[in-house]
């Protein structure tokens, strides 16, 4: 693939495009049930960083801001919005099926809780982004799919 994405007589989008077919599924494998804290946001956005440049040939000692480059490859930073849309969208599809898989991503099961700092939650990553609040207002959400739809239409809208 390194042949094709920095070929430059084909066009960015193109070499867009092929990324986004080849590379970010492959990324993306499973991220649905990832909790993406703040340290992973930032690998995860050098690593779209990191493509981007070695797609256009940019040499990481070149004293290029991520923002030039960006504007180079005429995109926008797509890569945790398009995560947490597949997280929203699994969560609302596991939140209606009310089985096992239901309490296990909720976290509400009968037990003590362990020492130390408490891990976070997927729904507790999702509530913030979708701006929902509460948890239970998220749960509740799922509930009806044509709101479930709207919160996610715009959280994506509305970016990270």
């Amino acid at each position: 693939m390194k042949t094709v994405l920095t070929n430059k007589n084909i066009s960015i989008r193109t070499r867009r495009r092929a990324l986004e077919c080849y590379l970010e599924p492959i990324l993306m494998y499973g991220c649905e049930a990832w909790t993406i804290s703040k340290q992973t946001q930032k690998k995860l956005e050098a690593t779209e960083m990191w493509f981007l440049r070695r797609m256009l040939r940019i040499s990481w000692t070149a004293k290029k801001t991520n923002d030039t480059v960006l504007e180079e490859a005429h995109t926008t930073r797509l890569l945790i919005s398009k995560i947490r849309k597949r997280q929203a969208t699994f969560f609302g599809h596991v939140m209606r099926r009310e089985k096992l898989e239901n309490l296990v991503t909720t976290g509400m099961l009968e037990g003590k809780r362990s020492r130390g700092k408490q891990r976070e939650k997927l729904i507790e990553g999702l509530t913030d982004w979708l701006k929902a609040g509460k948890s239970l207002e998220a749960i509740e959400a799922t509930k009806d799919r044509k709101k479930w739809r709207t919160m996610i239409a715009n959280a994506v809208k509305q970016g990270t």
